[in-house]
């Protein structure tokens, strides 16, 4: 969502008055399941698609803002127009459990069982927007997870195929999306670490969980020009998000982004 002059003006004096420290992650323990004044009527079945729809669009008004503290990090002070109306459009209450859809728009991380977490939405609007996806993008998510991510890069591209080693979560995923109707978004179940040659070249790909580097299969399977994002465990222990991009000549580069807090890249033990 691009601003104009003036409530740019506004915004920058928002955001100055504030502290400029982004809260990448919430802790689970700091969930509550009785938050539906945080989100007045997200519990109430009745309540209506317009109110929700205010609420995605308030959502990515509060990442716009935490975008903006976080630009010199970045490296951009805005989200591409194009990512900001596929969050606009994705709905995230449909990606959590139902005991959490009081909480579904906050800004905040969600435990989604088999000790999985849905991203905060921060974050996954800052690791889709680094990507610079273009119409027509084939990309790879690893780390399925609720479907969420995969729903978000379904409206970008014309063909999203997701990974996920948690089979009960793989499946759930697999209806719920076939269900809103992201026909171009493929899951399977499985070890993500190798990626998916059979549709490689991937314009993009991000992975949803800590490893302690790129994995080489994955770089493999990047078309040049394409860029590949994940958090990676540093050697004090800490988790930075990092960013790679396969040049037109195939040479890869980096870049660290952000602190982050994911929960480890798993393998199958064969």
């Amino acid at each position: 969502m691009r601003i104009g002059k003036l409530q740019y003006s506004v915004r920058v004096a928002v955001i100055a008055a504030c502290a400029a420290a982004a809260v990448l992650f919430w802790p689970q323990s700091s969930l509550r399941n009785d938050a539906a004044d945080l989100l007045p009527g997200a519990g109430d079945p009745t309540y209506g698609l317009d109110a929700l729809a205010e609420q995605r669009a308030e959502l990515v008004r509060s990442i716009e803002r935490h975008v903006f503290a976080t630009r010199d990090r970045l490296g951009r002070a805005q989200l591409a127009p194009r990512v900001v109306a596929a969050l606009e459009k994705t709905p995230r209450h449909e990606f959590v459990p139902e005991s959490l859809r009081s909480l579904a728009y906050a800004d905040r991380p969600l435990p989604i069982g088999h000790a999985q977490t849905i991203s905060q939405p921060y974050i996954v609007a800052i690791m889709t927007d680094l990507l610079d996806l273009k119409p027509g993008c084939t990309v790879l998510d690893i780390g399925t997870g609720s479907g969420y991510q995969a729903a978000v890069l379904g409206e970008l591209c014309a063909h999203v195929y997701s990974i996920e080693i948690v089979e009960a979560l793989g499946l759930t995923a697999r209806e719920r999306l076939a269900r809103l109707g992201y026909d171009n978004v493929e899951v399977r179940i499985g070890d993500g670490f190798a990626g998916w040659p059979e549709h490689a070249p991937f314009d993009g790909i991000i992975v949803a969980a800590v490893a302690d580097e790129l994995p080489a299969p994955l770089l493999e399977q990047l078309t040049r020009g394409g860029r590949m994002i994940m958090p990676i465990r540093t050697s004090a222990g800490q988790q930075e998000l990092v960013l790679a991009e396969r040049n037109s000549a195939g040479a890869i580069s980096t870049r660290k982004v952000l602190p982050v807090r994911f929960v480890p890249l798993t393998r199958h033990p064969d």
